[in-house]
């Protein structure tokens, strides 16, 4: 079993980002500038917030924090995507979500110019994954593949079972993998509701858990060789540690790690390359890779 290490993965890619950022830099080129919306104080999007501007100074990036109470009106956030979106300076942006009830988050998906979406949630770049054209990967699945690609993990012929079926990981994950230019894997896609989910998991080659339920996966569920891609983040109470909880994925690691050829833990594994592709998106959007 080999532990695939997320975090020193996403700390070479950023070295490497950053060394091509100094070089555009001495070229005369422009810095990149990636900013970010945040409403309101949910825990989560804190720290994902911060984390991606510490992760813009390790790779040599310009970036602006918007902040917003949580009472900010639709109209006000809509304004600030437009100002954005007409910022020469800057970019890529990202509304963090989720954002509060009273606001549409479709809508103000939709508002971003797909042309500065580095997180890859605006239709267009969704549309254009779909087929295989250029465009902005979201960040979560881009992360993987690159996990997946920096391993030598074989993924191609191989059977592929994407556990979920989110807009953010679970569809984009699954098309991604059935793509020649990507997986070239034979994808079946399960959710709670799969009657044979059991069966299909293990019959599996690769394991792709996005359900969003702690200990989801078990030993029973995997097949001895398989590559199990854990993308599952959530809070579970822990007296034994000072903030009072702990991070679970959607793996029973500890006894589903033994029966693995890889595995990604949590955290350390897919977290650390989220933000990582965030900043990989932002370097293709200030050098136009894919739109002018």
């Amino acid at each position: 079993m080999q532990l695939i290490d997320g975090k020193a993965t996403a700390a070479a890619i950023k070295q490497e980002i950053a060394a091509e950022v100094e070089a555009i830099v001495a070229a005369g080129g422009k810095r990149p500038h990636l900013a970010a919306v945040l409403v309101g104080h949910d825990g989560g999007s804190e720290t994902y917030v911060k984390n991606k501007v510490i992760a813009c100074e390790q790779c040599g990036f310009k970036s602006t924090l918007i902040r917003y109470e949580d009472n900010v009106s639709e109209e006000e956030l809509l304004q600030c995507v437009d100002r954005l979106n007409r910022d020469a300076d800057v970019d890529g942006f990202i509304v963090q979500l989720p954002l509060p009830r009273h606001i549409d988050e479709q809508k103000v998906v939709m508002a971003i110019d797909y042309r500065k979406d580095v997180d890859g949630f605006h239709p267009v770049n969704v549309g254009r994954m779909a087929i295989g054209l250029p465009c902005f990967i979201s960040a979560t699945p881009l992360g993987m593949l690159t996990l997946m690609r920096r391993y030598g993990i074989a993924t191609s012929g191989k059977k592929c079972v994407v556990l979920g079926r989110s807009n953010i990981v679970g569809k984009p994950m699954a098309q991604l993998m059935m793509q020649k230019q990507y997986g070239d894997a034979t994808v079946t896609v399960c959710h709670s509701h799969s009657a044979t989910l059991k069966e299909e998991c293990r019959e599996a080659d690769i394991i792709i858990a996005a359900i969003g339920h702690p200990g989801f996966v078990t030993a029973d569920m995997v097949k001895d060789g398989a590559v199990v891609i854990d993308v599952g983040t959530t809070r579970v109470p822990d007296a034994t540690r000072k903030s009072g909880f702990r991070l679970s994925g959607d793996v029973d690691f500890e006894h589903v790690a033994p029966k693995c050829s890889f595995i990604t833990p949590v955290p350390g594994g897919v977290g650390p390359m989220t933000i990582c592709s965030l900043m990989k998106n932002t370097l293709s959007a200030a050098k136009h890779e894919f739109y002018e």
